[in-house]
C-alpha cells in the first residue's frame, strides 16, 4: 500500500477531502477546530459529542457524517489519553499523540476515503503526528481478490495553518520513516509461512541493507555449519527451506558506541519431532516476530542520523518433523563450545538463539538485546498486551522502562532467579536447554545468558503483544510490529549518553593496548639493530 502523507499549511475548514481527523488534545472548548466546526455547521456539534459520550481524555474516537455543502464528508475526532500515573507503564506525549492520530486516520478506513486531512489546531510533536497517520493507515490486503483487493486511500495531508519551516520538515520525515520500519515488521509477521521462508527472509534483509546503504553478511546452511553455529543448524536441518543467518550493520563515520540486537526468526514453528496440536499451530507464522522487529529496526535507523555502531543479527529457520530433524537427547555443539542435551524440540527459538548470541558478543558491543516469541509462561504470567525483559543490568532496565514508555509499548521487568538455574544442569553434557514448566520464561532466561559471554544483555520475550485480534491504539488488528519503536529509543538513549559499559571489552581493549605497546617497542628496537647492521 502506497499513501502519500505530506504537510501542508493550509486551512483544515475549506480543504476539500473525504474525511476530515480532528485532534483533541484537550478540552474541546478548547479546540479552535472544533469552535470552527461549530460555527460552520450552525452550531450544536459540542452538545452531539458530549451526548455520544464523547471522552478525548480516554483515547475516544468519534465518527460523525456532515450532510450539506461542506469540503468533507466526514468529520473524526480523535482524543489524545490524558496520562494514566501509580502503574509505571504510562505513555509520554508523542507516544499518546501518535495513537490518537492512528485511531483517527484508522476509523476513516471502513468508509473506503481516498483523500484524508488530519488537522491539529496548535504546535504538537510533528514526528509523533507523521508516525501515527502512517500507523493508521496500515492495511496488509495484497492477498485479496477483486474488489477488497483495491485499497480507497491514495493521500493524507496533515493541515497546519503554519508554514513548515525545516526543522518541521525533517520532523514529520523522520516520523514517516519510523513508521515504515514498523510497518516492514508488520509485513513480515503478517506474511503466510509459504511466502516467508527463512531465504525469503533473507533476501527482504538484503533489500533493507541496499536502500538504507547498511553493510550486509548472510550465510546459508553451509555457511552456518562452516562458522560452527551448530545450534541453529540443527533447528533449521529438519525443513526442505534451510536455514540463513543474517547480520546488518549501521556504521556511521565516527561511531561513539556500539549495540547489537539479536532476533529469533522462526518463520513456521511445528514443534518439530515434539510437534504441536493443529489448533497450537495457526499463529506459528508469528514466530519470526522478534527477528520482524530487528529488521524493522534496521530499515529506520539510519534515518536518525545516531553516532551509534549498530548491529541487527537474525537466525532464521524453519522448525519442521522429517527424517533429519534434530531429536529429544541429541547433544549438540554450540559455537560457544558449550554442549547442549534436547529435552524438547518444541524449544527451538532458545537454541537458534544461543548461537546468535554467542556471535553478537563476540563482536564485543556495548550491549546486546534480543527479542523473540519465546514462551507461552510469559503470556500466562502477563496476558497479551505485555512484554517481559530479563537483564542483570539495572542500567540497561532503567533506559528500557523510559524507552519503552515513550514509545507506547508495554514491557515489564521479570526476575532472573539464580536457584533456578539448576534446572540446566544436564547428566550428559554442560547444559539442558529446558528447566521445568514453572518459572519456564525465567529458565529461558538463564539459559539465553549462558551465551552472552559476560557481554551485558536483555532478552525480550515477547509473545502477546506483536499480533493482536482487534485494533486499539497504534496497533492495527493482526501483527503490530511491537518492539521496533522501544529498540530505536534504545538506541537514542545510548547515543546521549552510554547506558552501560561492557567491562569485558574495556579490559580487551586495554589488553590490546598493552600488547600494541609492547609490539611497538620492539619494532623500534628492530629498526635500531637494523641501522647498526647496515
Amino acid at each position: 500500500m502506497t499513501v502519500k502523507i505530506s504537510l501542508l499549511n493550509k486551512s483544515p475548514a475549506t480543504e476539500k477531502a473525504d474525511a476530515l481527523v480532528v485532534i483533541v488534545d484537550g478540552p474541546l472548548t478548547e479546540n479552535s477546530i472544533v469552535d470552527s466546526w461549530e460555527t460552520t455547521l450552525g452550531g450544536g456539534l459540542q452538545a452531539h459529542l458530549e451526548a455520544i459520550q464523547f471522552k478525548p481524555e480516554k483515547g475516544g474516537v468519534a465518527s460523525i457524517p456532515v450532510l450539506g455543502n461542506q469540503a468533507v464528508g466526514r468529520l473524526v475526532f480523535a482524543g489524545v489519553r490524558q496520562a494514566e500515573g501509580g502503574d509505571g507503564a504510562s505513555f509520554g506525549q508523542e507516544a499518546r499523540l501518535a495513537a490518537a492520530v492512528a485511531s483517527g486516520v484508522r476509523a476513516c478506513l471502513p468508509f473506503k476515503p481516498k483523500k484524508i486531512n488530519v488537522a491539529v489546531d496548535r504546535e504538537l510533536d510533528l514526528r509523533a503526528v507523521a508516525q501515527g497517520s502512517h500507523l493508521g493507515a496500515y492495511k496488509f490486503d495484497k492477498y485479496f481478490t477483486g474488489d477488497k483487493s483495491k485499497t480507497e486511500l491514495k493521500q493524507i495531508q496533515v493541515l497546519r495553518e503554519k508554514t513548515p519551516n525545516a526543522g518541521d520538515k525533517k520532523a514529520f520525515a523522520l516520523g514517516l520513516k519510523v513508521a515504515e520500519g514498523v510497518c516492514m515488521a508488520r509485513d513480515l509477521v503478517n506474511e503466510p509461512p509459504n511466502v516467508l521462508i527463512p531465504e525469503e527472509f533473507a533476501r527482504r534483509a538484503r533489500l533493507v541493507a541496499k536502500k538504507n546503504k547498511l553493510s550486509c553478511k548472510i550465510l546459508d546452511h553451509k555457511g552456518i555449519v562452516k562458522a560452527k553455529m551448530h545450534l541453529h543448524h540443527a533447528v533449521g536441518k529438519g525443513s526442505e527451506n534451510l536455514p540463513y543467518f543474517i547480520h546488518l550493520i549501521y556504521k556511521p563515520a565516527r561511531p561513539q558506541g556500539k549495540v547489537a540486537f539479536v532476533g529469533k526468526g522462526i518463520t513456521f514453528d511445528s514443534g518439530g519431532l515434539c510437534i504441536k496440536p493443529g489448533g497450537s499451530m495457526l499463529d506459528m507464522k508469528t514466530d519470526m516476530s522478534g527477528a520482524g522487529a530487528v529488521l524493522g529496526m534496521m530499515e529506520a535507523v539510519s534515518a536518525l542520523g545516531l553516532n551509534v555502531e549498530v548491529h541487527g543479527i537474525i537466525a532464521a529457520a524453519e522448525n519442521m518433523p522429517d527424517a533429519k530433524a534434530y531429536r529429544p537427547s541429541d547433544v549438540l555443539d554450540s559455537l560457544s563450545g558449550k554442549g547442549v542435551e534436547v529435552i524438547n524440540t518444541d524449544a527451538e527459538g532458545r537454541l537458534v538463539l544461543a548461537d546468535a548470541l554467542t556471535y553478537a558478543a563476540r563482536l564485543q558491543p556495548d550491549f546486546i538485546v534480543d527479542a523473540a516469541t519465546l514462551t507461552g509462561a510469559t503470556l500466562v504470567s502477563l496476558g497479551a498486551p505485555f512484554s517481559a525483559f530479563y537483564t542483570g543490568s539495572q542500567e540497561i532496565a532503567s533506559a528500557m522502562k523510559e524507552a519503552s514508555a515513550s514509545a507506547g509499548e508495554s514491557f515489564w521487568q521479570m526476575p532472573l532467579i539464580e536457584e533456578l538455574a539448576v534446572q540446566l544442569k544436564s547428566n550428559i553434557t554442560d547444559l539442558k536447554h529446558t528447566g521445568d514448566r514453572m518459572g519456564g520464561a525465567i529458565t529461558a532466561a538463564l539459559f539465553l545468558r549462558e551465551f552472552t559471554e559476560g557481554v551485558p544483555w536483555m532478552h525480550c520475550d515477547i509473545p502477546g503483544p506483536v499480533f493482536r485480534d482487534r485494533a486499539s491504539g497504534m496497533n492495527p488488528k493482526g501483527a503490530t510490529g511491537h518492539a521496533v519503536l522501544t529498540f530505536l529509543g534504545l538506541i537514542q538513549q545510548h547515543a546521549l549518553a552510554p547506558i552501560v559499559q561492557n567491562k569485558a571489552k574495556s579490559k580487551t581493549k586495554s589488553k590490546a593496548a598493552s600488547t600494541s605497546t609492547q609490539g611497538a617497542k620492539k619494532s623500534n628496537k628492530t629498526k635500531k639493530k637494523s641501522k647498526r647492521a647496515s
